[in-house]
Order: structure tokens, then sequence, then C-alpha cells
């Protein structure tokens, strides 16, 4: 080879490896690419519903009046989630969650059924924009990590699982979501680990506040506060225990326990408020499968609320100025909720859609669901007891992308009407980075 030859091969090898090192950035030593410390995600959700039953405020309480009322529609965007973590390192990490509900920041207006028909501005900590999750953590090892922040708290299958690919129904599981809070989200401490196939957590939070807690959703207003910070007068403690079996079996044990009643502004010295504790319990058991072309999902929930009689002569629930719930209607010592959900991935029969990676779910569910099971000082609100079936398709023609479209029927008792649906949505979860 001539030197003319040799001298420009040699600027060629060298420019390659500059450029090489330049598009990789390689630990020390290694030769092997670093990871980034950035990670960014996220997940969001498109719904379009149509509703054949009447929207009417009172159609529980005349239902024959309202029986041939017209459909009603509705367009929504219910969530969309943006991810950012950082690792530090020396087992330091970050993570963020910031939730858009509903396509929008501010107040909203809700027509509250059970506050006599009135319309009402509804007031959320930070308004439609939330910052569902902030924590700092310390990983000692993989049995052993500490968190710290505002958090999710894993009680119930929606809580511990709620990004939209892991549920078939357009929307959330109703039963779940309704009775408890949905994503349930406090600050707090966590400690959490795994290992041999369990994964545990253990968590301290802020109590919730007996004050939001209403005879149509139970306790699911209980985790939001009005506030800039969260009252933390009472504590309440949260836990949940996965086991992971072979062949694609995972079984959830969870539960939480606090003091609800006193925990808001004003603190009282004397009074019911501060002669009542206001104990709340929930426990849940849940399971997921996924083998043989199957999915599977089912929980159970049951809640008790002590002193729910005592509710209904609280200051700020009877109070119209306050920014808490009002309302002279009672809430229910005792609410459940238990549903139960399966598909089958059809696409895995034909070989072509099998071998690029689509998936089409042909899936039915069932649930049963009352936030009022029982009657507080002898007052029944019977509405309040649902059975919801739901059948329908989800599509994957990505990993992270899916299609939704299902038939869904809620089951009244006989005296009111029931309330059938048709709901299409498109949904997303991945990480970008």
């Amino acid at each position: 080879m001539h030197t003319i030859d040799k001298f420009f091969s040699a600027c060629f090898l060298m420019a390659a490896v500059c450029l090489g090192s330049a598009a990789q950035t390689t630990s020390a030593g290694s030769g092997e690419r670093q990871p980034s410390r950035l990670s960014v995600g996220g997940y969001g959700e498109v719904a379009l519903t149509r509703n054949f039953f009447s929207d009417n405020a009172k159609r529980y309480v005349n239902a024959a009046e309202h029986k041939d009322d017209p459909s009603h529609g509705q367009f929504d965007v219910p969530h969309a989630v943006v991810y950012l973590g950082y690792d530090f390192g020396k087992g330091w990490t970050m993570g963020t969650e910031i939730e858009f509900e509903h396509g929008g920041t501010g107040a909203s207006y809700e027509h509250e059924y059970d506050e006599f028909n009135e319309w009402e501005q509804e007031l959320e900590k930070g308004g439609e924009v939330e910052l569902e999750q902030f924590w700092l953590q310390k990983s000692f090892s993989r049995a052993a990590n500490i968190k710290v922040g505002h958090i999710v708290v894993p009680v119930g299958l929606t809580n511990a699982y709620h990004e939209p690919l892991n549920f078939f129904t357009v929307y959330r599981p109703e039963g779940e979501s309704l009775i408890l809070p949905s994503t349930w989200h406090q600050t707090g401490a966590s400690f959490w680990g795994r290992s041999a196939g369990v994964r545990y957590e253990v968590q301290l939070l802020a109590g919730l506040n007996a004050d939001q807690f209403t005879h149509t959703g139970w306790i699911h207003k209980g985790a939001a506060t009005p506030l800039e910070y969260e009252v933390a007068n009472t504590f309440g403690t949260a836990a949940r225990l996965d086991w992971y079996a072979a062949g694609g079996l995972r079984c959830g044990l969870s539960a939480y326990y606090g003091h609800s009643i006193g925990n808001s502004v004003p603190r009282e010295a004397s009074g019911v408020t501060a002669t009542y504790r206001g104990e709340v319990f929930v426990g849940s058991l849940d399971f997921t499968y996924k083998g043989h072309n199957w999915i599977a999902r089912g929980q159970a929930d049951y809640g008790h609320l002590g002193d729910a009689e005592q509710l209904n002569y609280f200051y700020n629930r009877i109070n119209k100025q306050s920014p808490y719930h009002h309302s002279t209607r009672l809430v229910s010592s005792m609410a459940y909720a238990a549903g139960i959900e399966a598909g089958y991935d059809i696409l895995s029969q034909i070989r072509e859609t099998r071998d690029n990676g689509k998936k089409l779910y042909l899936f039915g569910r069932y649930e049963q669901y009352n936030p009022y099971a029982q009657p507080t000082q002898g007052i029944s609100y019977d509405y309040t007891f649902v059975r919801r079936m739901a059948a329908g398709i989800n599509y994957y023609p990505l990993p992270e992308v899916c299609v939704k479209a299902e038939y869904s029927h809620r089951f009244l008792l006989s005296k009111y009407n029931d309330e059938p649906s048709v709901s299409i949505g498109v949904a997303y979860a991945g990480w970008f980075k």
C-alpha cells in the first residue's frame, strides 16, 4: 500500500473511533454503554361514551318519570400523566408523576345529587393538575428500600396497577374506584422490598378526612384536600403483599387502617370531632393471571367505618361556607366492591399477527359494589347497590398502545332504571427514555 493510502486509512480509522466514542458514553475501562440516569415515561387515555339512560339528578327519586329520557354523551381525557425519574447514584433515586385529569386545569362544576341537586364548584388541591407522586428513595438492597414523599397507596388492585393497560374496560374498574380514592396518593413514608418471589410494602401516611366522605362514594374523596397541605392530626397505615407464583399468577393482599374524624381544619378541643375517632379499615384481595393467551384479573374489597352515624353532625359538613363536603345524607359504616374480568387473545391463533406482536383480546367483566352497604340510623339509599356487566375488545397494534371498545350495563334494583352505555377509548403507557 502506498504511503498516502496508509495515511488516509489511518485518518479514516481514527475518525471512526472518535465518532463511535461520541455516539456512546462508556464507563471507564469497561467498553460498555453507560445507561442514562434520567427516565421519562407516562400514560394517557381518551374516552368517548354514550349513556342510554337519564342524566337527571332526580332519576333515582322519580325513576318512572325519567325512564324515557334521551341518551347523553361525553368525551373525556380521564388521565394524561408524565413520569420523570432520576438516578443520583449510590442507591439514591427520585421519581415524580404529574397528572392532568379531564384535559384541563382550574376549577370545575359538578351537579351534586347528594347535595340537594345543587351546582357545586369542585375545589381540588392544584385544580385539575395534580402532583400524584414526588419521592426520594434510598435503596440498600433489592430487599430493603425506603421511600419518602408523595406516594401511591397500593390498597386494592386498581391503585396498585392503575395504568390503563392494566384493565380491559375503557374507564378504571368502576366499583373499586368508586369506594376508594383512585388513584390513592398521599404524603408519607414507605418501606418496601422484594425477595424470593414476594414483594412487600408498609406505609405511614396522613390520615383520611371524614368531612369528605359521602353516601355514594364512601371514602373516595377522603384523601383529597382543598388546602395547600395535607392535614395530619391523625395518621394512617397501609400495607401490601404480592406473591409471584410460577406460570404467570400473582396474588395480592393489601390493607389500610387509620382514624378520620378530627383530621380537618379547625381542630376542636372538645365536641364530636374530639370525642369520636372514625376508624377506617379496608381489606383487599386481588390476583392477576397471564398465560396461554389469557389474561384474568379480580379483586374483592371490604371497608368498615367506625362512628359513621356521627358524621352528619360535624360543623364542616353542615356549614356550606366550608370547602369540605356538605350534605344531610348519611355515610355507611360498610362498603364493598368485587369484580373479575378475563380476556383471550384471538390473534394468537393467526401466525402472521402472532409473529408481529399484535393482540386482540375479547373480554368480559362482572362486578358488584355498594358504597352504602349498611344502613345508618335505619336510613337506606338502595340505589347505591349496583351489579355491572361489560364486554368488549382490546386491540394492541403495539405493546404500548391499546384501542378499547365496550358495552356495559349497570343493573340496579327493580324500582330503578338500568343504565346501559357504549364506550370507545384509546390508551398508551410506556417509557420514552
